[in-house]
């Protein structure tokens, strides 16, 4: 059985596929990004996440060598220096932002998945996640602001939902479920660090350990959801 991170040249992508590679759970560990930068021990692929004919083609080059266990797509984007930020108001939503948001946390994911799931078995364990955000909790918005990401975020854990009930009429052992990483000292998350109590800023080796050890505990029954770091589920 084989194991797939789409994202793998990110902070979190690059330790979870190191991991996986440190484990040798599995026969190969493909490291898919937009840089198809290597990872030793890792076969890189290169794919943009939103262009199919990419994804297509990367699917085929997995399939080729067995099914896949586990499939993480461990992409995303929150910020992109000064075009891109949170918005702290319903005023300073763009369209431009939900477009660029949505495309990489909501889109990207779904046509991972309908590229990736065909691959994984339909008797035995699978787990397909996808990295996701406390933040896209509805009942548990206590905030508001960050609208776009707030929203791209709810809608993939929806998708996530979806993709377990209908994984689960083709597949008994497949498990679908949302990720919340923690905050994790990368590229994604620095900006907004300030307010991070003491001992809860992850580094990207301590969030993929906390992941995949939550991946491993994961059970058929616990598809369509999403979890933290800590395996403690987080309400839609």
């Amino acid at each position: 059985m084989n194991a797939v991170i789409f994202g793998s040249s990110g902070g979190i992508g690059r330790a979870l596929t190191e991991n996986l590679i440190q484990s040798g759970a599995y026969s190969r560990v493909f490291a898919v990004s937009r840089s198809g930068d290597g990872i030793e021990g890792a076969t890189a692929l290169t794919a943009d996440f939103l262009d199919e004919t990419a994804l297509e083609a990367v699917a085929q080059a997995i399939g080729e060598k067995g099914p896949v266990a586990l499939c993480i797509v461990a992409s995303g984007i929150l910020s992109d220096g000064d075009t891109l930020q949170p918005e702290k108001s319903y005023r300073h939503q763009s369209r431009a932002a939900f477009e660029t948001v949505f495309a990489v946390n909501t889109i990207a994911p779904a046509l991972i998945a309908k590229h990736m799931l065909p691959l994984m078995p339909k008797k035995e364990r699978s787990v397909f996640a996808a990295l996701s955000a406390r933040v896209g909790s509805i009942s548990d918005n206590r905030l508001g602001g960050w609208h776009a990401y707030r929203a791209s975020k709810a809608a993939l854990n929806l998708l996530i939902r979806n993709y377990a009930i209908e994984q689960a009429r083709r597949a008994p052992g497949s498990i679908c479920a949302g990720l919340h990483p923690g905050t994790v000292d990368t590229g994604l998350s620095r900006p907004f660090q300030s307010g991070v109590p003491d001992g809860k800023l992850f580094t990207p080796q301590q969030s993929a350990a906390y992941l995949l050890g939550v991946i491993d505990r994961l059970t058929p029954e616990d598809s369509g959801k999403c979890f933290d770091w800590n395996g403690q589920e987080v309400p839609a």
